[in-house]
């Protein structure tokens, strides 16, 4: 073998070849290269030739075997090679695509998947992928080639006949029908079939003497009785020609093949008798091969001497030795052999000295399979098929037939009716009843599952092929004979499936009967009618019956209860439809009344009314009319006892819809009026206990809460039914005093359904229409009848408003195609409603002061609601209220007090938008022109009136700020604020105390979820404030129990110590664990006492040794009209957050206020900005001015005592801003260094219950250089002094840093500036003499200088004490600086003191 590289190319471009000697190449073939000359290259293939060299792209290749059969083979991926190769071929394809136009499609589809094997065979070439990404590449590529195979598929319904006439197109092209091996689905009469599938399976054969095993062919012969061989009996396939014998195929060297060949063999049905298969065995030469030596035979009959067919099983045929010189001719010869084993047995006495001898160590096996619709190969099946044959076993045979398997007697249904009515023709009184049950064992075997799908089947019989038209006499008398004997049997087995084939019975019955009737031209017609009479007399004899005591006889009557309404039809063929609406109303009335006859059979009763419902009998007027009494009168007992309530939704829903179907063509004012005097009530009871049922989720026999739209159906289409001459004669049944309560709760009960209806989600969410159409019908029907009704005013009123605020008629949250389409089709019911309202309480006259103050709440739910109309339609009654109570009391506390309740109640809940600030000030009194603030002028009360309504617009704004804050994702601090705004005016505006108390509890619970302790103590304080240390009772008041005033302050005493403890605001919990003390100690409570001592003592211990942060202020100014009303320009001053500094503070603000602009200066804006419609936030920090001055000038007081009182209880802040006045010294600026002071007062103290405070005052103040130079070096010494006096008091022991740092800041800032700057800036001889009036000033300056080297001296003292010996030169370096500073200060002071 040889192996060498070789440029192996691919051809990339199409060439023709037209030059001399031109080779013709196709785009993407391969060449190989043996030479290049002039620019042309050669190719060896199968031809020689030449081309040009730039049509190839050069390749490596690798050529084994040199020479004549030389294979070459590319250096390349085999993914590659193999892509390559089908894309050449798919190439073909797809221009032959292009061709045939109406496989366009798939000419594009296939054009797409070569552009990716394209795109992705480069990818692959490119050689710049990843391990994983070739792997992922090659993986694409192989999905991809699996495309290649295209089929399509078209499913075609119906049967053959059928097929062929809607599809004759593609019949025409010579398209093979092939039938399913084995019968279809459903075999219809007239469908005739006999075709035995064969199998090839194996066969084990001897060698003979070889050396070698055999080649074997089989070849198969099909032949008659006389040995005619059947010509065209053997098919190999769909669509392939018939043949007279079949050959297999032959396996090499093989004595024990296996073929697992199939063959059909279509035999005529007359040439299946005595036919038999013939096996012939011959070896196949390898050598000649023409030569096939016969060397063995095997046969088999088609059919058993007892008429039935060839079983469908593997059979094992032995085989008989035989040479080519062997004759068949007389095939009598080894027909009298056995066959198989089993043929054998049947005949043991064979004769030994036959022609043909058995091979006993060779067997040969074959499978058979027979779909015929006239062989069998059951044996009772062919008996009853060939009774006549058998006259004496007929009784037997027909007792034989439930022992037929269901397959067999589907497969022939046709031939078996057809025998069953023949043998009842033969002998009516002998075989009737036996011909009977075997109907009712058919019958019944097609309502199995499986055979279901033969039904129809049965039905094409009975309407074209049944021809019994005596049999419906005897059908009858089976039937009723049955029945009858019902009352008497304790096994009703067999009645109970005769109850289950009803249907069916009924359908021969009456097709007989028409073919009786059409032969003699209607005879014996009333004997027919009277059967039937006495038939139905029968059923309700069945029915009738106490069935409590007998499993049995409730299994009896359930079956014919669900069998019954399968009937209706078939009689309808031969009564009217009034008569058979009797009939069956007859016997639905004679099932019992009650529905304690057991579970099971109240179902099985209400299914086979449900059923009747459904059938077309009810859908004819004349039998409704009849039927309809009957059928209610069984629901009502039903819904009354709250029974089956699932099924019962379900009979009156398909009643209502076929009522509302019959109204379009005619008159249902009668069956409307049936229904509600049958129904109404206790459809609306039964409506209210599931309602009630739901809400405490309980459970209820038969019923799923999820379908209780469905009673709501059955109700609103009773509605929608009743005319109002229904509703009239409905009110006109109460006329007596005793009625008139009734009357009274009826409607309460209709108002009570509307009112649930409206508050629950019977209906899912999406279910609009239905939603609008319960609105509508309330709107349209309910509430127009019963305006007249004094007794039901309050129960109409909340109706009405549950109505206007109902979610689904709310069309400003609806978009506007959806808007416009509901009021194009039922206007604003909310508007409807309204007027409706209105003119209700119009009517009201002199009783409207006993719905003063209870509808005041519902009233003004209406009025938050976002539609102008009907808040104008609205406000009136308001005005209304105020001046009745005017009229009765004097004034209007409880519409006042009433009115604020609920608008605080109502406007928290979410509800209001931003137009209802101005709703009782602005808004148009119905019908007049003018405003309620404007109609209020006009009364004699005026003043109060105008009042109230300021005050409520007032409060309005805040509970709308309020509900926005909390609606909204705003932050901690918002809804804080706006609580503590609208606290505030429920305490100092309208005195609502109630009000207060609530929002102090949620402005603590906001705190506390902030975890701003202190702030939570505070507020909780006031509430505290408020109680007494009496014994006075409480009532149960929000999470409080009932309990003495004492009681509740001690326990909001004890919660709000806790709250200061968790604050570290020891200090402000002390004097209430004093105050409690008392109280202890007043109760002798020594215990509790004793505990409130410990617990102060505890804070005092805290106060010592538990570090606390100074917390930072920060001034914040919010300015413009886009902040809250609460904000809206005002400035505030707020307590930081631990650690937090200005840049955290405004960086926390600024998120909280995300569309606000930050301002950069400290000046206060101008009205350009406080008008905009924009947010500016201004923050500054402030510096807090303590009250409690005494305490902080204290030296012996610990800074952690001083360190509390310099930030709490501060109500004063400090903010300094420096400026030059005048021109500026460049050598000293302290000399021209102004400092312009604002002072902000608050509102109250910090911390308080917020953690900012509005500021209700500010001054401007401007210090000079030389006061603000006292006070700096005032402070300085005050610093020093505390700190001194901390380390000389051993409070701050060990480390002296601190001190340190501060001693050494002073010193070295007096040395080189500081104390200097101010020596030479006021001590100078040119300051004396231009000021004249601060040599007060100077001197107490000078003063300060003096006192602060003395402190400092003092200072050095102690530093000198307790400083580390690695200090020492620190402590030198101060010393020396001291010095320095000690004699320079004397220097200037001498001086100072001379030009004094």
């Amino acid at each position: 073998m040889c192996l060498s590289l070789f440029p192996h190319p691919p051809v990339i471009c199409s060439f023709r070849g037209t030059v001399p000697q031109g080779l013709v190449l196709e785009l993407g073939e391969t060449v190989q290269i043996l030479e290049k000359c002039e620019g042309k290259l050669p190719m060896l293939k199968t031809a020689n030739g030449i081309f040009p060299a730039n049509y190839i792209h050069l390749k490596k290749a690798i050529v084994s075997n040199r020479g004549q059969y030389e294979t070459v083979v590319p250096l390349e991926d085999s993914v590659v090679t193999e892509v390559t190769a089908t894309l050449q071929e798919w190439a073909v394809l797809w221009k032959q695509l292009y061709v045939v136009r109406h496989k366009v499609d798939l000419f594009y589809k296939l054009r797409h998947v070569m552009n990716e094997l394209i795109d992705l065979r480069r990818q692959l070439l490119s050689g710049h992928l990843t391990q994983d990404q070739v792997r992922e590449v090659k993986r694409h590529l192989t999905v991809r080639l699996d495309w290649g195979l295209i089929i399509s598929l078209q499913l075609l319904r119906g049967d053959m006949e059928q097929i062929r006439r809607e599809n004759p197109m593609i019949f025409n092209r010579g398209v093979s029908v092939t039938r399913k091996l084995g019968f279809p689905d459903v075999i219809m009469p007239g469908d005739i079939r006999n075709d035995l599938y064969l199998t090839l399976e194996k066969g084990d054969f001897e060698r003979g003497g070889k050396s070698v095993q055999k080649n074997i062919e089989v070849t198969m012969y099909v032949l008659y009785a006389d040995g005619e061989i059947l010509k065209d009996c053997i098919s190999l396939g769909s669509g392939e020609p018939s043949r007279s014998a079949y050959h297999s195929f032959v396996l090499y060297h093989n004595n024990s093949p296996r073929w697992g060949e199939i063959i059909k063999l279509p035999i005529p049905i007359d040439r299946f008798r005595g036919s038999h298969l013939r096996f012939e065995f011959r070896h196949c030469s390898t050598k000649d091969k023409g030569e096939k030596k016969l060397f063995g035979f095997a046969f088999t009959p088609l059919m058993r001497d007892d008429g039935t067919t060839l079983s469908d099983d593997i059979h094992e045929l032995y085989v008989y030795k035989c040479d080519e010189n062997s004759t068949f001719n007389n095939h009598a010869l080894y027909l009298g052999l056995p066959c198989c084993k089993e043929d054998y047995n049947g005949c043991p006495n064979i004769p030994s000295s036959l022609i043909f001898q058995r091979s006993t160590k060779e067997t040969f096996s074959v499978s058979t399979q027979l779909s015929s619709t006239k062989l069998t190969q059951n044996v009772d099946l062919l008996a009853l098929l060939k009774w006549k044959a058998y006259p004496d076993r007929v009784m037997d045979i027909l007792g034989r037939l439930r022992h037929v398997s269901g397959e067999e007697i589907v497969k022939f249904l046709q031939d078996i009716l057809d025998t069953l009515f023949v043998v009842l023709d033969d002998n009516t009184e002998k075989y009737g009843l036996l011909v009977f049950q075997s109907l009712v064992f058919i019958i019944n075997l097609l309502r199995d599952s499986k055979y279901f799908h033969f039904r129809p089947v049965m039905d094409t019989y009975i309407q074209k092929h049944f021809a019994g038209a005596l049999a419906y006499k005897e059908l009858i008398r089976c039937l009723k004979w049955y029945m009858d004997r019902s009352a008497e049997l304790v096994r009703q087995d067999h009645i109970q499936e005769a109850m289950r084939a009803l249907e069916y019975l009924f359908k021969f019955i009456v097709q007989s009967r028409i073919l009786y009737s059409r032969a003699t031209c209607g005879m014996e017609e009333e004997q027919f009618r009277s059967s039937i009479q006495e038939l139905f007399q029968s059923i309700r004899f069945v029915l009738s019956l106490d069935s409590r005591s007998s499993e049995t006889l409730i299994f009896t009557q359930a079956a014919l209860l669900n069998s019954f309404p399968a009937i209706f039809d078939e009689l309808l063929q031969m009564f009217t439809v009034q008569e058979v609406a009797e009939f069956v109303r007859g016997t639905l009335g004679s099932m019992p009344s009650t529905v304690h006859i057991g579970q099971s059979m109240d179902v099985v009763k209400l299914q086979s009314i449900a059923r009747t419902v459904d059938s077309r009998l009810f859908s004819f007027s004349e039998s409704r009319r009849i039927l309809l009494p009957v059928v209610l009168h069984h629901i009502h007992l039903h819904l009354r006892q709250q029974k089956e309530l699932l099924i019962c939704s379900g009979i009156l829903s398909s009643i209502f819809s076929i009522i509302k179907t019959s109204s379009l063509e005619g008159d249902v004012v009668e069956e409307v009026e049936m229904m509600v005097e049958s129904l109404l009530d206790v459809l609306l009871q039964t409506l209210l206990t599931i309602m009630s049922k739901s809400q405490s989720q309980e459970a209820v026999r038969g019923f799923s809460f999820g379908q209780q739209g469905e009673y709501v159906s059955c109700l609103l289409s009773l509605l929608r039914q009743m005319s109002d001459t229904h509703f009239q004669h409905l009110l006109d049944n109460f006329q007596s005093k005793d009625e008139l309560k009734v009357r009274k709760d009826f409607l309460l009960k209709i108002f009570c359904v509307f009112r649930n209806l409206m508050k629950m989600s019977v209906f899912p969410r999406d279910w609009m229409v239905m939603r609008l159409l319960t609105s509508n019908l309330f709107l349209e029907y309910n509430v127009k009848k019963f305006l007249c009704l004094s007794q039901v005013w309050n129960s109409y009123f909340s109706l009405a408003v549950l109505f206007i605020n109902q979610p689904s008629l709310q069309l400003e949250n609806a978009t506007p195609p959806k808007r416009k389409k509901i009021l194009d089709k039922y206007g604003d019911m909310r508007v409807m409603m309204a007027y409706e309202l209105f003119s209700m309480w119009q009517n009201l006259g002199e009783h409207k002061i006993h719905f003063i103050p209870g509808m005041i709440g519902p009233f003004l739910g209406v009025t938050l609601v976002p539609q102008p109309e009907v808040r104008n339609i609205m406000i009136p009654i308001f005005h209304d209220m105020m001046d009745w109570e005017q009229r009765k009391n004097g004034n209007f506390k409880q519409v006042e007090a009433e009115l604020i309740d609920k608008l605080d109640s109502l406007v928290s809940e979410g509800k209001g938008d931003e137009n209802y600030r101005e709703l009782f000030s602005s808004a148009h009194v119905f019908p007049s022109p003018n405003s309620l603030l404007e109609k209020i002028e006009q009364e004699t009360w005026r003043e109060t009136g105008i009042s109230f309504v300021t005050s409520v617009t007032r409060l309005m704004e805040r509970l709308l700020d309020y509900r926005d804050c909390m609606k909204g994702d705003e932050t901690e601090n918002k809804k804080i604020g706006c609580t503590v705004n609208l606290m505030n005016f429920y305490k100092s505006e309208i005195n609502k105390e109630e009000m207060y108390i609530r929002y102090i509890h949620k402005l603590c619970d906001m705190h506390l979820q902030a975890e701003n302790y202190t702030e939570a103590a505070f507020t909780l304080l006031l509430y505290c404030e408020l109680l007494q240390w009496e014994d006075r009772p409480l009532r149960e008041f929000l999470h409080y129990p009932s309990q003495s005033e004492w009681q509740r302050k001690e326990g909001l005493c004890r919660k709000i110590i806790h709250y200061f403890n968790k604050g570290k605001s020891w200090e402000f919990g002390i004097p209430l664990c004093r105050e409690l003390a008392i109280q202890y100690e007043s109760l002798y409570d020594y215990q509790s006492l004793s505990w409130i001592r410990k617990m102060e003592a505890t804070y005092y211990d805290n106060i010592m040794e538990q570090q606390r942060l100074e917390p930072e202020f920060f001034r914040v100014g919010f300015y413009g009209r886009k902040f809250p009303f609460f904000l809206r320009n005002k400035e505030y001053v707020c307590r930081g957050h631990d650690y937090e500094r200005l840049e955290a503070f405004q960086q926390r603000m600024l998120s909280e206020f995300p569309q606000a602009i930050a301002m950069q200066h400290p000046n206060h804006p101008d009205d350009s900005i406080l008008q905009c419609d924009a947010q500016y936030l201004q923050i500054y920090a402030v510096t807090p001015i303590p009250d409690n001055i005494d305490v902080l000038q204290m030296d012996r007081v610990p800074d952690r005592i001083k360190s509390f009182y310099r930030v709490n209880n501060i109500r004063k802040f400090r903010y300094d801003r420096p400026f030059h006045k005048g021109p500026k010294d460049k050598e000293n600026e302290f000399k021209s260094l102004w400092i312009e002071r604002t002072t902000l007062t608050l509102t109250h103290s910090l911390p308080g219950i917020s953690r900012w405070f509005e500021v209700e005052r500010r001054e401007l103040v401007e210090v000079s250089p030389l006061e603000n130079a006292i006070q700096v070096v005032e402070n300085k010494n005050q610093e020093l002094r505390t700190l001194i006096s901390q380390y000389q008091h051993k409070q701050m022991h060990g480390n002296i840093n601190l001190l340190s740092m501060c001693l050494n800041g002073v010193i070295d800032a007096a040395v080189n500036g500081g104390i200097a700057r101010y020596q030479e800036a006021f001590f100078d001889k040119d300051y004396i003499t231009k000021h004249p009036g601060d040599a007060e000033k100077i001197t107490q300056l000078k003063e300060l200088m003096q006192e602060q080297v003395h402190v400092l001296g003092v200072g050095l003292a102690v530093h000198e004490k307790f400083v580390h010996p690695e200090m020492r030169p620190l402590h030198k370096k101060l010393i020396d600086q001291f010095q320095m500073m000690r004699s320079s200060l004397y220097h200037v002071s001498q001086q100072s003191l001379f030009q004094f």
